[in-house]
């Protein structure tokens, strides 16, 4: 018998991929598609060229939804969106839902104006939804011009997906933003940054703010010292006017992405569950207003929300019990707990004595690594040494905007102390990032 086990590779970019050119992509072969728009010198269009993937489902009949992973600004975060709509962990998600995973990288200069991207006034709403219109003709798939959205974003991707939640909440299914926030209020030291208004339609969609504690939370100076301060205006706008919305702290990090992706799909798997519509097109699902957690801001500590007894229009919104007790692990420690094995790999080829094979990631804990044995012996693990200075090792690499590594990991091994013309008997066994193998 031939069983696989995923491996998480974290050849982690210290900053993102920031020596590979805007034109250096993974190949956009079905079940991927991608269309790339140019700049445009019109007033109030996108003036950067864009490039947006898609990953369809293989075998969906009709999609439901699409997630959409947005990075953050400046060139080298840009450059991390080539690989976003890869990402096997985010597959997971979008394929238990029948939805696609899109990834948008936007081709900003290093120095250029984030917010002619960010905020979704200046041309990046217009630019995405003409992308869902190709690509669902590209793919063969127009309902994608018509499904829900579910954001999520990384800085000014946070700032981005916000903006579209305000703008757009009638199609804003769920959204997570990771260390940035739409701007409510002016401000001067921001007068650049146009702010944004809260309809009543945008306080019923699920939004979860997610800073590092290192942005202001626990330290009080430095570059990023001001998102906390952002993320507790926008929380405290929002909740007050019965607002869904909650904030998860994490524990140990400043402006990278860490462990949050944990979290976060865990999040969006609740939100998505509860509000896609059976019917491809049809009206999001409201969400329900029974089975609510509550938490004090800036707590660690959550409960139903009957026996709350302080302001509940001041505490952390969370959807039901479960996301709670995930949310009370991940701010003490982001060590949510999985029992659940990855699944097993699949199509292992021996070809010489090179192996391959495919493989689906654990939605709950990712992939980190593949044990390969050799009659029924170790002889490596894929990667054989995983690092990842973001958070826990992955099989394809961590970069700082929460994509795989550019170019992406393979799953091969080559068995340079194979014996020509010997016969040998390989498994490969999946490992997810808790430590449980496949069966």
């Amino acid at each position: 018998m031939r069983s696989i086990v995923l491996l998480v590779l974290a050849l982690a970019v210290s900053l993102h991929a920031q020596n590979v050119p805007y034109d250096v992509f993974p190949p956009a072969e079905a079940p991927y598609y991608r269309v790339r728009y140019e700049a445009s010198t019109q007033p109030g269009e996108l003036i950067f060229p864009v490039n947006y993937t898609i990953w369809v489902p293989p075998g969906v009949k009709s999609l439901r939804g699409v997630i959409v992973h947005q990075h953050g600004c400046g060139e080298g975060s840009c450059k991390s969106g080539l690989t976003g709509a890869y990402d096997l962990h985010w597959q997971a998600l979008a394929k238990k839902h029948d939805c696609a995973l899109l990834a948008p990288s936007y081709e900003q200069p290093e120095k250029a104006d984030c917010q002619m991207w960010c905020d979704p006034r200046n041309g990046s709403s217009a630019a995405f939804q003409k992308c869902l219109i190709d690509l669902g003709a590209k793919s063969g798939h127009p309902e994608l011009s018509k499904v829900p959205w579910a954001l999520w974003g990384h800085s000014g991707g946070g700032h981005w997906a916000g903006g579209m939640t305000l703008l757009h909440p009638e199609r804003v299914a769920a959204a997570w933003l990771r260390s940035g926030v739409p701007l409510l209020t002016a401000n001067a030291s921001r007068a650049t940054i146009k702010t944004h208004s809260i309809s009543n339609a945008a306080l019923k969609v699920p939004v979860m703010c997610n800073p590092g504690t290192k942005e202001g939370v626990t330290v009080k100076e430095g570059r990023f010292a001001g998102v906390w301060p952002a993320n507790e205006e926008f929380f405290t706008s929002m909740r007050g006017k019965g607002g869904l919305i909650g904030v998860a702290v994490d524990p140990f990090t400043a402006h990278e992405c860490g462990n949050q992706r944990y979290m976060a799909i865990a999040w969006l798997d609740a939100c998505l569950s509860l509000r896609l519509p059976k019917d491809s097109g049809a009206l999001l699902n409201p969400m329900p207003s029974d089975g609510v957690w509550l938490a004090p801001l800036l707590g660690t500590e959550a409960i139903a929300a009957a026996k709350f007894k302080g302001d509940k229009q001041k505490a952390i919104w969370l959807p039901n019990e479960a996301i709670a007790k995930a949310w009370m692990h991940y701010v003490k420690d982001t060590a949510l707990p999985d029992t659940t094995p990855p699944p097993a790999p699949t199509k292992i080829q021996v070809k010489g004595n090179e192996l391959t094979w495919e493989a689906e990631t654990d939605l709950e804990s990712g992939l980190a690594h593949f044990i390969i044995e050799r009659d029924g012996q170790q002889i490596t693990t894929v990667p054989e040494k995983p690092v990842n200075p973001f958070g826990r090792p992955i099989f394809q690499g961590l970069q700082y905007s929460d994509t795989p590594t550019n170019p992406l990991v393979k799953m091969a091994f080559t068995d340079t102390k194979a014996e020509s013309g010997k016969k040998y008997s390989y498994r490969v066994i999946a490992v997810n990032t808790v430590g449980l193998k496949s069966k």
